[in-house]
């Protein structure tokens, strides 16, 4: 690690929104970003980070003064820092922006925690320590729309626990890690961000990460969704990856408070996205049935005679 000016700490930045925010402090603020690493040493860590910048901006030269290293890990006690290396960070931490997460809508729960749950625990830890050593401006922490899981009515910015169920694993420690940063959050300047669905770029559609709407995508075009249990006119909420990068760093200023980063009344719906998939693929449209008669009578039989690529994708749709 080097560099001696306060600046950001990022995590989650080898992802898919760390690094379009990763980009974006580079390329709009002149202060260094000291972003978070999974790494076996700090050579190995500089290595990592330039192949990122490569990868993101064509070349890591022109960012290597404020683009730094910092060889961590979210699951592990204290970030796997020794005591002085905390130090250094915190000295030089005046804004934090948690990106780092697991995604994943099939990992188990208790790996769900060890990262959502557990990784947050430690970043309030740190932040702690920041506001202690330089002074913190900023946390904000990335979550998601879906810490409202099943709940059926409105869902507001200042809502968290009413009383709802959740779908998957991910859902719930995302949850669990709000939670916690209200519990243990008090007096650090925390915030709070939960976008939607996140998708590829709004003008390229470029994106690394190809999961969530991605997978069914694929399926479809290739004529294995005969029909999809939902209602045509149920919303499906996406957001594209550079308006929540933007949304982050423009909010990342405002200390406190809940932000929901959604598409809300502007969101597609489930048939507006079949005819487009349909037409983009040159594929009859599937039938669209309520999710009930589809689980009871049709996926079964799916399931029984379909060819094998059918099967991976119909059992991929159970999630």
């Amino acid at each position: 690690m080097s560099g001696t000016e306060q600046g950001t700490l990022l995590t989650g930045g080898t992802g898919f929104l760390g690094g379009e925010v990763l980009v974006r402090l580079l390329e709009r603020d002149d202060n260094p970003v000291y972003v978070l690493i999974r790494a076996e040493d700090a050579e190995h860590a500089d290595a990592r980070l330039r192949a990122l910048l490569e990868s993101l901006l064509g070349s890591a030269e022109p960012w290597a003064d404020r683009a730094i290293a910092v060889r961590g890990d979210v699951t592990h006690a204290w970030l796997g820092m020794g005591r002085r290396d905390r130090d250094w960070l915190a000295e030089r931490t005046d804004r934090i922006l948690h990106c780092a997460a697991s995604v994943s809508f099939t990992m188990g729960i208790d790996e769900q925690r060890r990262i959502n749950v557990d990784g947050t625990r430690r970043m309030v830890e740190l932040a702690g320590l920041c506001a202690r050593r330089g002074g913190l401006g900023a946390f904000a922490h990335v979550s998601t729309a879906y810490v409202a899981g099943t709940h059926p009515g409105d869902f507001g910015e200042e809502d968290l626990d009413v009383g709802q169920d959740f779908r998957n694993s991910y859902e719930r420690s995302k949850f669990e890690a709000e939670l916690l940063m209200r519990e243990r959050g008090w007096g650090l300047p925390i915030q709070i961000l939960r976008p939607s669905i996140v998708v590829g770029d709004s003008s390229t559609g470029w994106t690394p990460a190809f999961n969530v709407l991605y997978g069914p995508m694929k399926a479809f075009a290739r004529g294995a969704y005969p029909a999809i249990p939902a209602r045509r006119s149920s919303p499906v909420d996406v957001v594209p990856v550079d308006f929540v990068a933007d949304a982050v760093l423009a909010l990342a200023g405002r200390p406190g408070g809940t932000y929901h980063l959604t598409a809300s009344e502007r969101a597609s719906s489930v048939g507006e996205l079949i005819e487009l998939g349909s037409a983009t693929a040159s594929q009859p449209p599937p039938r669209v049935i309520p999710p009930g008669l589809y689980r009871r009578a049709i996926h079964p039989v799916l399931l029984r005679r379909g060819s094998e690529a059918r099967r991976r994708a119909l059992r991929r749709s159970e999630v």
